[in-house]
């Protein structure tokens, strides 16, 4: 089946809703599957306990669900759209995808349960220090927790999707995502906490006092910038919320085509 071509940077307005939708409702119910462990929402927040134990159920903030709708348009439509005019325009096209209908419907279904997997996981690695295997011990540290985090990453691709675009994406989003926080952070919309916050990337050598990158990180960060602190499973789980956005944008276009 060959979708119309759709030749815009921008998606169709129907699929822009969709992704809408789906980012700023369900985007944080997945979020929040690992935010108890690594964060605090400092604005807005909304928290929901359990009448069964103290531990917090659903923890977001007011803020999450627009931006989380924006990011599935970007990260599901814009940035894979952009990516493919610069590698293939006709062979990797979204719209130009031979795939009947059910089978889009079902890989957006295995993208969002996938992914909170995904995300579940980078809870479960951020609270536990170690892994027993029978008599063998597996130390989580943070290189041990990225490499499985990638691993599942690498497989959620293969089994979803297998585009070099999707691909590109992801790994873009990946290492971009994280940072795309730090003004949130620097304007004190949340905090990641201690036990967490094990990414510096505004401390190096090239955001030394003085230096350009100093002073223009300064304007617009405020004066502690090479402070503000991220946490490096968030990259993996940004990648796997990428392939989720991409499977949902491929299904809604299709779906809104055949309309």
């Amino acid at each position: 089946m060959k979708l119309p071509s759709h030749s815009s940077l921008l998606p169709p307005r129907a699929t822009a809703a969709n992704l809408f939708l789906v980012g700023s409702t369900v985007g944080p119910v997945v979020d929040s599957l690992h935010n108890q462990c690594l964060l605090a929402y400092d604005i807005a927040p909304i928290t929901f306990g359990s009448s069964l134990s103290s531990s917090t159920v659903f923890c977001s903030s007011w803020v999450v669900p627009p931006l989380f709708g924006i990011a599935y348009i970007v990260l599901g439509f814009i940035l894979p759209r952009i990516i493919e005019l610069v590698i293939h325009p006709q062979s990797l096209s979204i719209d130009n995808q031979r795939i009947h209908k059910p089978d889009l419907e079902r890989r957006a279904i295995l993208a969002v349960s996938s992914t909170a997997f995904i995300i579940k996981l980078s809870q479960f690695l951020q609270i536990h220090d170690v892994i027993a295997l029978g008599d063998y011990t597996i130390l989580l540290d943070t290189k041990i927790c990225i490499s499985i985090m990638v691993a599942v990453d690498i497989l959620q691709w293969i089994v979803l999707d297998r585009t070099p675009v999707a691909l590109v994406a992801a790994t873009i989003t990946a290492f971009g995502g994280p940072l795309s926080e730090l003004p949130f952070i620097a304007f004190g919309f949340w905090h990641y906490i201690p036990e967490s916050a094990d990414y510096l990337p505004l401390s190096g050598d090239i955001f030394q006092q003085g230096g350009l990158a100093d002073k223009v990180t300064l304007n617009i960060l405020g004066n502690d910038y090479n402070t503000l602190a991220l946490s490096h499973i968030t990259g993996p789980c940004y990648f796997a919320v990428t392939l989720d956005a991409i499977a949902l944008s491929r299904y809604f276009n299709q779906n809104n085509a055949l309309k």
